[in-house]
């Protein structure tokens, strides 16, 4: 009976211990841009098309002379003219009696934020939250499209994008084979250090595309910009003078050919163009650095534009449901230059992407275009040195397998 009792008695010392513990545990703070939130009431709104700075600011209780003032006082840090439709903002009240606002948060994006001062003191001062940047190894393995093999991995959609921005100019994304594979390491940014913020950099990436290896690293050759491009294994650019397709990812509905049977026209004639299915309303870019010679519309052509890059060299896009550019414009390689449509005798949203060698319609998939500027000779030995470990760290990652 002692015994029994001596049990007891520990068990409820134990369950008192356990109660003080816990009466200890201290309460997690609730701090969000800096501030503790229960030290505030808190409003979280969401911008609403027709939304002002100073309706939101009315509907609290700042009267306007002090909207005034707090846009004259912060208007060359925070315009409040420029607020958009869509963020995030949140108003910190104090715990009077009159619930007196005291902060204004802008958030500009997922990391970058405005915090406006207005209570007694007017202020404004941009801010960003806490970024964690993680590197990350990967691999994956093509069983149907690239979406899906990354998918597979559990890994973001943005490293679709990231590698066939990569390789829009060495790889094909429309004629990707059963059984291709990838590795890449790269790095991800995490606000507060859980929440997923996107891609920061590709440091080094291998695609193998039929049993070829193309290998792709980030280097910096122009001090002046500090833009860094990707260079393969030998030091070349990867970076060609045209791009593969004038659409980011999409897929071929109908390639160059002497003969095809026109769906609209119903006969056979010739094709001298490449058709891009894509959702109407997908960016169209121009595939090259160039002149806008044309920017119009015909009944056949629908909406189009013509491009010159140089005097051997002119792209036609056809079909756009809007046109992006005028005649006589310069672009760049990337500009939008339209929207994916069906006008003209198109049945249904894709863009026909036409190719002109010295005057003459050629399938562009044919040409042995030029590519842009390798590393120098006296700068090699410089760029080998940099991604000696990257391609040793790239080469021990085992390739996935169907």
């Amino acid at each position: 009976m002692l015994a029994f009792t001596a049990c007891e008695d520990d068990a409820k010392e134990t369950a008192l211990n356990t109660e003080k513990v816990e009466k200890k545990a201290p309460k997690p703070v609730n701090k969000e841009f800096g501030f503790i939130l229960d030290d505030y009431e808190v409003v979280d709104g969401v911008i609403e098309s027709g939304d002002s700075f100073g309706y939101l600011l009315d509907q609290h209780g700042v009267d306007r002379g002090k909207i005034y003032e707090i846009s004259e006082t912060v208007k060359d840090t925070f315009n409040p003219a420029r607020i958009t439709a869509g963020r995030k903002y949140m108003i910190l009240k104090a715990k009077d009696s009159a619930n007196t606002p005291q902060y204004f948060i802008y958030q500009n994006d997922r990391i970058n934020y405005t915090v406006v001062g207005i209570g007694d003191s007017i202020s404004a001062s941009r801010k960003k939250k806490p970024v964690t940047v993680r590197k990350r190894e990967v691999s994956g393995v093509v069983s149907s499209s690239l979406s899906e093999a990354v998918s597979e991995q559990g890994l973001s959609n943005l490293l679709v994008y990231e590698l066939s921005d990569i390789y829009q100019w060495s790889i094909d994304f429309f004629k990707l084979q059963k059984g291709d594979q990838f590795k890449m390491i790269y790095s991800e940014k995490y606000i507060d250090d859980t929440i997923f913020a996107g891609i920061e950099n590709v440091e080094a990436a291998v695609f193998k595309h039929g049993d070829r290896p193309f290998y792709a690293f980030e280097y910096e050759v122009d001090s002046i910009t500090g833009q860094p491009s990707f260079y393969d294994e030998e030091a070349k650019a990867l970076q060609s003078f045209f791009l593969k397709a004038p659409l980011n990812y999409s897929r071929i509905s109908s390639r160059y050919t002497k003969r095809r049977f026109h769906p609209v026209q119903k006969r056979w004639k010739a094709h001298l163009g490449t058709d891009y299915a894509a959702s109407r309303g997908t960016p169209i870019v121009s595939t090259a650095d160039g002149t806008v010679i044309a920017s119009s519309y015909t009944s056949g052509n629908g909406n189009y534009v013509k491009v010159r890059h140089n005097d051997k060299y002119t792209t036609q896009y056809l079909h756009m449901s809007k046109r992006n550019v005028r005649n006589g414009q310069r672009v760049k390689q990337g500009d939008v230059i339209g929207y994916v449509g069906s006008t003209g005798l198109a049945t249904g949203p894709h863009v026909c992407y036409r190719f002109w060698v010295h005057g003459k319609q050629v399938d562009p998939y044919r040409q042995n275009l030029p590519t842009a500027k390798h590393i120098e000779p006296q700068h090699k030995e410089k760029y080998f040195a940099a991604i000696e470990g990257l391609k040793t760290a790239l080469d021990e990652i085992p390739y996935k397998e169907i």
